[in-house]
């Protein structure tokens, strides 16, 4: 355990997306920084191969949370994998690289997080940036994080991309360029055949840097505050308590789940719930915890006429953002190719290599659930219920994607590899039928978001510059801060928010 006194500028709460990049910079900047991690270090062989990526859920890297039985959802239960271990979810990822709608960003400053257009916040995915294709307007080149293109695309993922654009969906082969709208096969962040998490990206470079100390298997019981100044943490961390303070600013890194829990337990959240568990009140937000919400999927499965070859890395593909409803301005779907079968409840699927899958998927809900304290244990699990299709026009949009899915299926582009649909298959037709099949089978896209939301009105948790209200001296820097979740995966923009906190805290900017 590191000395308890005095002996940081900053102190990084968790390893993941955000926290590493937060790391980094303010290494860079010559800042004296512990970052503190739940998990362990990323040895698992399965982490640094991308084909490898289902094996990690549920394993010890893995906190494997459960939402809570979903009431306009079946009562279904939906996995929801975090990474537990140094890069966090990044080391648990399909390593899938999408920044979001411009207009995603554009919202956020509308409404109330002055500075975070997408003008203002395309210099730092720039800055992030080691992408394949060098650096011009929309790129970056040379930053810590690379974002390659998959050259030998699986051959039945290259004819879906062909019975897309039979259908009508255009070819776009850079979604994070001028335009999102359209098909291509994804960008990711994988190097030489490996997964660059953001552990392996920004802070494994620097770890000779006697500025920096990395504790990991250590869980953050609460942040110290003090005459309403954040000082310091309280750790666990092998049976043993300790306080760690720091000169500087905190920041709370733990991702939608983490930094919020972490909050309640510090007394900082509803005043009336806190006290319903003797917890002392430090700031009443009552924002914390609430605005969870959450990109949903549903599998299509389709037995192949033919052999599957193997991938020649990550079992991910391709995706296409398109339109639920054409009078929308942009797009609200995004359907994820995998050219293995995935499992579905209730339904003998192909073995691998004997079928694909693509999974319907929704970006834009606006359904609202919230995260509340089970106890005052840090090691026990929050109630996390993001109250999927509490808004109708969410399941509305699952069923249109489902159907513009199986319509793609049908395209001649596939007629080679297709030989029959088997989930949700013949029987599921009508637009009741599919609900009832989304509702059942439902799966998360792992994109939480919202708990420590950015803004500047009664319920927002922390400002523009990510600093908690009420309390000084602590930030939080994750998906957490999310106002609404943005048009896609989650990681780059996560990444994004970490850069620009460090920049917030060194007083600094692009």
């Amino acid at each position: 355990m590191p000395a308890a006194h005095t002996a940081y500028d900053h102190i990084v709460v968790g390893a993941g997306s955000a926290g590493c990049a937060v790391t980094r910079r303010l290494v860079d900047a010559g800042r004296r920084v512990l970052l503190i991690e739940a998990g362990g270090g990323d040895d698992n062989p399965a982490i640094h191969d991308p084909g490898r990526l289902w094996e990690l859920w549920n394993s010890p890297q893995d906190h494997a949370y459960t939402t809570e039985p979903q009431p306009h959802s079946s009562g279904t239960q939906v996995s929801w994998p975090r990474g537990k271990v140094l890069g966090g979810s990044s080391a648990l990822n399909g390593m899938i690289y999408v920044r979001g709608n411009p207009a995603d960003y554009d919202a956020w400053a509308c409404q109330g997080a002055a500075g975070w257009s997408y003008d203002e916040v395309l210099p730092y995915f720039k800055r992030s940036e080691d992408f394949e294709g060098g650096e011009s307007y929309h790129h970056g080149a040379g930053g810590p994080l690379p974002v390659t293109r998959n050259h030998s695309p699986n051959p039945v993922t290259t004819a879906f991309v062909e019975a897309c654009e039979d259908f009508g969906i255009p070819r776009n082969d850079d979604c994070n360029g001028a335009q999102q709208l359209g098909v291509n096969v994804l960008h990711r962040t994988i190097r030489a055949g490996r997964r660059v998490s953001a552990w392996t990206a920004f802070v494994q470079p620097v770890l000779d840097n006697p500025l920096l100390t990395v504790l990991s298997g250590a869980l953050v019981a609460r942040v110290l505050v003090e005459r309403g100044r954040a000082r310091g943490v309280v750790v666990l961390r092998d049976g043993r308590t300790a306080e760690i303070r720091c000169e500087g600013d905190v920041i709370l890194s733990g991702g939608t789940i983490g930094s919020a829990q972490v909050l309640l337990l510090s007394g900082i959240g509803p005043a009336d719930e806190l006290r319903a568990f003797g917890v002392g009140v430090t700031a009443d937000l009552p924002g914390v915890g609430t605005n969870l919400h959450d990109h949903t999927l549903a599998p299509v499965v389709w037995e192949s006429a033919r052999p599957v070859p193997p991938g020649t890395a990550n079992k991910l593909e391709a995706h296409y953002f398109a339109k639920s409803d054409p009078a929308l301005a942009v797009p609200d779907l995004q359907p994820l190719m995998s050219h293995v079968p995935l499992p579905v409840p209730g339904v003998t699927v192909p073995e691998e290599g004997h079928g694909y899958t693509v999974l319907a998927g929704t970006i834009r809900p606006l359904s609202r659930g919230r995260l509340s304290l089970r106890s005052t244990d840090p090691a026990q699990a929050p109630a996390l219920d993001p109250a999927y299709f509490a808004e109708p026009s969410d399941l509305t949009a699952m069923v249109r994607a489902v159907r513009q899915v199986r319509e793609i299926g049908e395209e001649k582009a596939l007629d080679e590899w297709r030989a029959r649909e088997v989930a949700p298959g013949p029987r599921v037709r009508t637009d009741e039928e599919i609900a009832a099949y989304v509702r059942r089978t439902l799966l998360s896209y792992h994109h939480q978001v919202g708990t420590c939301r950015m803004g500047i009105d009664r319920t927002a948790v922390v400002d523009p510059q990510l600093r908690v209200h009420g309390v000084a001296g602590l930030r939080v820097a994750d998906a957490s801060v999310m106002p609404s979740v943005t048009s896609g995966n989650t990681h780059a923009p996560t990444v994004m928010i970490g850069e620009r906190c460090a920049d917030f805290t060194l007083g600094a900017h692009l």
